[in-house]
């Protein structure tokens, strides 16, 4: 190996980043196959090459002994190009790997190179390739070949073929980290993100919190006349963002959650995290959202299951619910004594009364047949229209 081809390898180290020694290692390996080849050699056979990285003296041996009556320069020169062609794909392979390992959970920028089946290759700047699965595209957006793209690095594996580099704008933290990028007092720490509910191209709820009282949360992510939060929403393509005020107060939260409904009354399970909330007729769609995305996204992101109701679902419920009423003691000239001998006697209502045989209620203890009569007749003045309906 002569000095010039050293200086290669030097050059090499210098651009590729791969060190000489691991370069001329890999070319002596090389060389012992070319060697063992060359004369015709079995695997069992021990052959040794030495090269001197100072000035590409090469020293071979077999067996023990020194071979020089092989045209080393040659062998070295032909198995070096194969090597320095492998070492520099192994190296830049590598340096992807650990370059897009460290940026997990990053933004990376790039451009549509092609697109495969069911994903969009990307061309990362010419530091690799990554890929943007249909799992974690959004259903809103289409791209173009060499459009430019801002993608959530998700995953990063090796592979035969090098480095995998998994992508999303699906991902809930795809949001969160252009929000970084938007907010400086998000960046800084000032402000917090506490929790982030999503639905990927439709509605993304995020939870705010500051940690100085003097710095406004909402108001920071929303910006001067909203021009931060456009920048996310069209980051976004579209997609609707409403930015929550968090609070301890749970209660506080829910209401904020549910935005833009007008909240009349939140109860709070807090034993089953279950909250029951009160909304106008009027608001009920607006607070369970189309198709219950409104209301699904609320709940994700307070984490407790929220029922939406109107007043007046709410008073049916408890009229259902409510134990019935003893409606015998309302008759003219029932007490207590005869309402307990009509129960034992089997009449506990007055559609048991109103359907009742004269013969039969003047079994019960206390009652004449006249009486009876005048029960009866009273009875059935008092049952309601759809019970007599069912009556007859």
């Amino acid at each position: 190996m002569s000095k010039e081809l050293l200086a290669i390898l030097e050059q090499i180290e210098r651009e590729k980043g791969i060190k000489k020694e691991v370069l001329i290692n890999a070319v002596e390996t090389a060389m012992v196959s070319a060697i063992r080849k060359t004369l015709n050699l079995e695997s069992s056979h021990d052959i040794q090459v030495v090269i001197n990285p100072n000035n590409g003296e090469i020293q071979a041996t077999y067996e023990g002994k020194k071979i020089t009556d092989l045209d080393f320069g040659r062998i070295a020169a032909q198995t070096a190009k194969q090597v320095i062609i492998q070492k520099i794909r192994e190296a830049e392979k590598e340096n992807i790997f650990i370059e897009f390992q460290d940026r997990v959970g990053e933004i990376v920028s790039g451009t549509v190179y092609r697109f495969e089946r069911n994903s969009i290759i990307i061309d990362l700047l010419g530091k690799g390739e990554g890929i943007l699965p249909r799992r974690h595209q959004c259903p809103n957006e289409t791209f173009r070949q060499g459009e430019r793209i801002r993608t959530y690095v998700l995953e990063v594996s090796k592979q035969v073929r090098g480095a995998q580099i998994i992508l999303s704008r699906s991902h809930s933290n795809f949001v969160k980290k252009i929000f970084e990028l938007e907010v400086p007092e998000i960046y800084e720490g000032i402000v917090e993100i506490r929790a982030i509910a999503r639905q990927p191209g439709e509605r993304t709820k995020i939870t705010v919190y500051s940690k100085d009282e003097r710095v406004d949360s909402v108001g920071a992510c929303v910006g001067m006349r909203g021009s931060r939060v456009k920048n996310v929403v069209n980051e976004l393509r579209g997609e609707k963002i409403d930015i929550v005020r968090y609070s301890e107060n749970m209660k506080d939260y829910i209401i904020a959650a549910l935005s833009p409904a007008q909240i009349i009354e939140v109860c709070l399970d807090k034993a089953n995290q279950r909250a029951e909330v009160i909304v106008n007729r009027d608001q009920l769609s607006l607070a369970i959202g189309r198709n219950g995305q409104n209301v699904r996204l609320a709940s994700r992101l307070v984490g407790w299951e929220l029922d939406i109701r109107s007043p007046e679902d709410v008073e049916k419920q408890r009229l259902k619910e409510a134990p019935p009423k003893d409606d015998l003691i309302n008759l003219s000239g029932v007490g207590e004594k005869l309402l307990e001998n009509l129960n034992a006697a089997g009449f506990k209502s007055v559609i048991d009364l109103a359907g009742a045989a004269i013969d039969d209620l003047c079994k019960v203890k206390g009652m004449g047949q006249k009486k009876a009569k005048k029960l009866i007749s009273e009875a059935k003045k008092t049952i309601p229209l759809n019970e007599k309906d069912k009556k007859t």
